[in-house]
C-alpha cells in the first residue's frame, strides 16, 4: 500500500511539475484604504493597476499593485477592511509569514534610507548569505526587500523619487509558516516545487522556472515557536500560484481532490483571471490563478488604476456600491 501511495504521489508530482509556473500574486487583509495606497504607491513605488471591490464583499475595495501592466508575479493585492469591524489578525503558522520583494543590485541602501526618511522601522538580516531588509506596512504585514541581480523583470514602476536603478521588480518569494514541516514538504514537492537549499528553520523551494517570482520558503513554525495564525487585519489571506489556463486548473483540482483528499472550490471568475482555492496541508490558503486575461481587459495601460472598475454582474449596482466605499486621495 505504501509503495502504491509513493508511486501515485510520484506520478502526481510529474504531472504538476511544469503546470505550476510560480507565484501569481499575494493578497492581504489591511486597515484603511488611504494609508494602504500611500504606503504601496507613494513609498514603495508600486503602481495601482486596478481599483475594484472584493467580489465577495462589495463594501470593501480590492487594490491591485504591480508593474506597469500587472504581470503575474509582480502583483500584491489588498482588501482594506479598516472600517468593517474586522479583528486584528495574528501572524503565525498556517499563513504566509512574510512577503519578499525583489530589487536590483546595490539598491538596498536606497531602500534603507527611504524607509528611514518615512519613519518606517527596518532591520537587516542574513538568510542563505543574502541580506534582507525587513519591515512592516501600516497594517503590520511582514515585508522584506532583497537584491537579486538575476531578476530580469522590468521595474514595477518608476516615479520622480524612485528610478529604474532602485525600483522594485515584483514579488521575489513568500515565506510560508507551517506546523508540520515534513508533510508540507511532501505536498510542495508534489505540487511542483523542488527543494534547492536549507538553512536553519528555512527550506528554499523553486518551480522549474526558478528564481525571483518562482520561489517559496517553508519556515518551521514549531521550531520558531510561532503562534497559530488567525486571519484578520495585518495578515496575508492567501498566495496565488500561476498556471497557463483554466483547463490546467481543472486538471489540478481533480488531482488535489483524488490524490490528497483536499477540498477545492469550484472555479471562481475574478475577471482578470480565473481561480480555484484550497488549503495546503500546512494550513496556508492557496489559490491557483490563470495568467490571463490580465488587467488590460477594461482599461488601457495609460489609464490602469485610475477609476473604479466592476465586473459586468456588479455594474448595475454601481451607484449603490460606490456610495458604500470610503473615498481616498490618489
Amino acid at each position: 500500500m505504501e509503495t502504491c501511495l509513493r508511486t501515485a504521489q510520484s506520478l502526481f508530482e510529474m504531472n504538476l511539475k511544469k503546470k505550476i509556473k510560480g507565484i501569481h500574486h499575494v493578497t492581504a487583509t489591511v486597515n484603511e484604504a488611504q494609508e494602504d495606497y500611500d504606503f504601496y504607491v507613494k513609498l514603495l513605488g508600486q503602481r495601482l493597476i486596478k481599483e475594484t471591490v472584493n467580489f465577495d464583499n462589495e463594501k470593501v475595495y480590492h487594490f491591485y499593485y504591480g508593474n506597469k501592466i500587472g504581470l503575474p508575479s509582480t502583483v500584491f493585492t489588498t482588501f482594506p477592511y479598516g472600517d468593517q469591524g474586522v479583528r486584528e489578525g495574528v501572524t503565525g503558522s498556517g499563513q504566509v509569514f512574510e512577503t519578499v520583494f525583489s530589487a536590483p543590485s546595490e539598491s538596498l541602501e536606497f531602500w534603507k534610507e527611504r524607509l528611514k526618511e518615512n519613519k518606517r522601522e527596518a532591520r537587516s538580516e542574513k538568510r542563505f548569505g543574502i541580506e534582507y531588509l525587513t519591515f512592516e506596512d501600516p497594517s503590520g504585514l511582514k515585508l522584506s526587500i532583497r537584491e537579486d541581480a538575476s531578476d530580469e523583470r522590468k521595474p514595477v514602476w518608476t516615479t520622480d523619487q524612485i528610478d529604474a536603478a532602485n525600483a522594485i521588480r515584483g514579488i521575489h518569494s513568500v515565506v510560508l509558516a507551517v506546523e508540520d514541516l515534513e508533510e508540507s514538504l511532501r505536498f510542495m514537492h508534489a505540487f511542483g516545487y523542488q527543494t534547492v537549499n536549507k538553512e536553519g528553520n528555512y527550506t528554499q523551494m523553486e518551480t522549474t522556472e526558478k528564481g525571483a517570482g518562482n520561489t517559496v520558503f517553508l519556515l518551521d513554525a514549531k521550531a520558531e515557536d510561532l503562534p497559530k495564525g488567525i486571519n484578520g487585519i495585518g495578515t496575508v489571506h492567501h498566495v496565488a500560484h500561476r498556471v497557463e489556463s483554466i483547463d490546467e486548473s481543472i486538471k489540478i483540482k481533480k488531482q488535489l481532490e483524488d490524490e490528497f483528499g483536499l477540498q477545492v472550490t469550484e472555479v471562481k471568475d475574478r475577471k482578470y483571471f480565473e481561480s480555484i482555492y484550497f488549503r495546503m496541508p500546512g494550513g496556508v490558503i492557496f489559490e491557483i490563478a490563470t495568467e490571463g486575461p490580465g488587467f488590460l481587459v477594461d482599461e488601457t495601460d495609460e489609464t490602469l488604476g485610475t477609476s473604479l472598475k466592476l465586473p459586468e454582474w456588479q455594474e448595475p449596482r454601481r451607484n449603490t456600491i460606490e456610495s458604500k466605499l470610503k473615498p481616498y486621495n490618489k
